[in-house]
């Protein structure tokens, strides 16, 4: 008799420990492009206190709405994990939350400021454990539900973000083709290397962001990480562009894929969630296939 079904590893947490690296945008516009290009269920976790990929995928009143009902990433950890109480996680999902009218299929968990009064609490009261068990809990739960799901980690390595990359399948890192930003991934990659008994996630690879076409600089950071095989860089980098800057602004009527990621910025976006595609497939190919997701009613911003 066959074992039972696992789900595809899926969940991917996106972090550099630099901050300014273009991180959320490109959590954005991956989801985006993955849901209006590939016809894939993409699930973003916002687990940073700034709500960045929340303000851009929410109107400010409705954030604000959604904050002020409790249905957060927050109040979703406080419940489970401050509570101890059983977690609905489906309560806290919202759909219908991209202005891409090809992208139907973004699914958002947004975030709230009082996540750092909870990492607080978390660290006063020593339940690393029970955050951890938390947090892959709600990962096991949405891994046959979505296509691909986004974790998107505040810079710096919290006790949250540590929590995140243990029970993550993959992370992914973005970085600028800057001294500074590739600093930050050797931090990262010695963070790593501690306690490896505990688990960790594995390398999905480095996407360079924000990188300038003519900036002999640029390219010679780009080579430099590109040398080094541990660091799994993506074929295709993602340009500096106003374009991904405009993108990151919510509209308040809807538009399509191209009008939001033209010319060079969509074609490189598209050739990166190919690749991730690509990636996550490989990963998985020894493993078994998901089972058909289960159906669930997400809550639709007023």
């Amino acid at each position: 008799m066959d074992g039972p079904v696992r789900a595809m590893r899926n969940t991917i947490a996106v972090m550099n420990t630099k901050g300014g690296v273009g991180k959320s945008t490109l959590v954005l516009a991956m989801a985006e492009t993955l849901s209006a290009q590939f016809r894939k269920n993409v699930l973003i976790i916002d687990s940073d206190s700034q709500a960045s990929v929340s303000s851009m995928l929410l109107t400010a009143a409705n954030l604000h709405r959604l904050q002020s009902e409790g249905l957060t990433v927050v109040d979703l950890l406080v419940a489970s994990v401050l509570n101890g109480v059983a977690v609905e996680w489906p309560r806290f999902v919202v759909g219908g939350v991209s202005d891409v009218d090809e992208a139907r299929t973004v699914y958002l968990i947004p975030s709230d400021m009082q996540l750092t009064l909870f990492e607080r609490e978390v660290s006063k009261e020593t339940l690393h454990a029970r955050l951890r068990s938390s947090i892959g809990t709600l990962l096991g739960n949405v891994r046959g539900v979505f296509d691909v799901i986004f974790i998107d980690c505040p810079p710096g390595l919290s006790i949250l973000t540590e929590s995140w990359l243990r029970e993550a399948d993959f992370h992914l890192s973005p970085t600028k083709p800057d001294y500074i930003s590739t600093c930050g991934l050797e931090v990262f990659r010695r963070f790593k290397g501690l306690n490896p008994e505990m688990g960790f996630a594995e390398n999905l690879g480095v996407c360079v962001n924000m990188k300038e076409g003519h900036s002999s600089v640029d390219a010679d950071y780009h080579r430099w990480l590109s040398s080094n095989p541990e660091n799994r860089c993506f074929n295709q980098t993602v340009p500096r562009s106003s374009a991904l800057q405009h993108a990151a602004q919510l509209s308040s009527v809807e538009r399509s894929y191209v009008a939001k990621y033209p010319g060079d910025s969509g074609t490189a976006i598209k050739a990166i969630a190919e690749e991730l595609l690509a990636r996550l497939a490989e990963a998985n190919a020894a493993g078994a296939m998901a089972a058909p997701p289960p159906s669930f009613s997400a809550a639709q911003p007023a």
